[in-house]
């Protein structure tokens, strides 16, 4: 298996945070230049729940529709995800975003999961590489747009 994980600290409240991914889908786009759209598609973001997006990834188009499988709410808040399309499920994709409340700051960590053998990672090798570097681009751009307005 293979997991992909990027860790930020942001200078703004765990309680704002959740809700800018509450409502992901006004700033997905704001998010990273190479997010197209992001639908929720049963109407809501809460464990059962479905979204559906679409984002390039190493210059080609990913669309991705994943259900909501876990949602913690407690100190450290996590959102746990896995892959319906019929790609995803014969390899495991699966994610979560999980938010740490660390006095002043928080910590976002994003993860992303594959099952894989190292045939299926080297032929996936660049995309792999193409999600390591979104995931960090996403990461330093989630701050960017949270400590502009939090300050």
């Amino acid at each position: 298996m293979i997991t992909l994980k990027e860790s930020i600290e942001i200078k703004a409240t765990s309680a704002r945070l959740r809700e800018w991914l509450r409502n992901v889908d006004k700033h997905y786009k704001e998010w990273h230049p190479d997010h197209i759209r992001f639908v929720k598609v049963t109407g809501g973001l809460d464990v059962g729940d479905v979204f559906y997006f679409e984002e390039y990834l190493n210059g080609k188009l990913y669309k991705g529709r994943y259900r909501i499988t876990k949602i913690e709410e407690n100190r450290k808040g996590v959102v746990e995800f896995r892959g319906l399309s019929f790609l995803d499920r014969i390899l495991g994709a699966q994610g979560s975003f999980t938010v740490e409340s660390l006095g002043k700051v928080c910590l976002f960590t994003a993860t992303h999961s594959l099952r894989c053998g190292w045939l299926i990672s080297k032929l996936f090798m660049g995309l792999i590489k193409a999600m390591e570097k979104h995931m960090k681009e996403e990461g330093e751009n989630l701050k960017r747009l949270l400590e502009r307005r939090f300050l």
